[in-house]
């Protein structure tokens, strides 16, 4: 089974952020990973993750001050056809067993605008761990109208080229660039 270090890495996270950044735990019904690759030209396949887990350390005044790792588990991957998730979890592919997650790790945040960043962190997936960067846009900070409590929500996009995580199956007739949609809510932490 592959492992992570999701506990490390929230540990880390939670370590390295500035005293005034505050705690963020992921709304996991309302956070989503919807990923695309083209399927041999005749068509964009499309699967997602939701139902993960994760913190944002999130400081307003200093966003490059910010931190983020969230964990997903593989066998909650969502296609749409069934045979083609099993497809995926097998050695073709993940190999998945029960636990093996996927995370991301922050490992910088610069600023590009007044709510826009590219977030830079480690993606461990599949037992492979690579830096990638994030286009991160912050959509709003807000007191939550029906959890009556400060709540953020954040989009971002990035495209991963999935041989570098051992999962290039089928490629370069299946594309091998995966384009990453992720949209999540977070709840200020007690």
């Amino acid at each position: 089974m592959k492992s992570t270090l999701l506990a490390a890495a929230l540990a880390v996270s939670a370590t390295t952020a500035f005293a005034s950044a505050e705690k963020y735990t992921l709304d996991p019904s309302h956070s989503q990973v919807v990923f695309t690759y083209n399927h041999l030209g005749f068509s964009t396949t499309t699967g997602m993750f939701s139902g993960f887990e994760g913190e944002i350390m999130f400081d307003q005044e200093d966003p490059a001050a910010s931190s983020v790792a969230v964990s997903m588990p593989v066998l909650e991957m969502f296609t749409g056809w069934k045979p083609r998730e099993d497809h995926f979890m097998t050695e073709d592919f993940f190999g998945a067993a029960e636990g093996d997650l996927i995370t991301f790790t922050s490992t910088g945040i610069e600023v590009t605008g007044d709510d826009t960043a590219n977030i830079t962190g480690d993606l461990t997936m599949n037992g492979v761990t690579k830096s990638v960067v994030l286009d991160a846009k912050l959509n709003k900070v807000d007191q939550h109208p029906m959890a009556n409590k400060p709540w953020a929500g954040f989009n971002a996009t990035t495209t991963v080229t999935r041989s570098e995580f051992e999962l290039g199956q089928f490629a370069p007739f299946v594309s091998d660039e995966v384009q990453i949609q992720i949209s999540v809510e977070a709840e200020k932490a007690e």
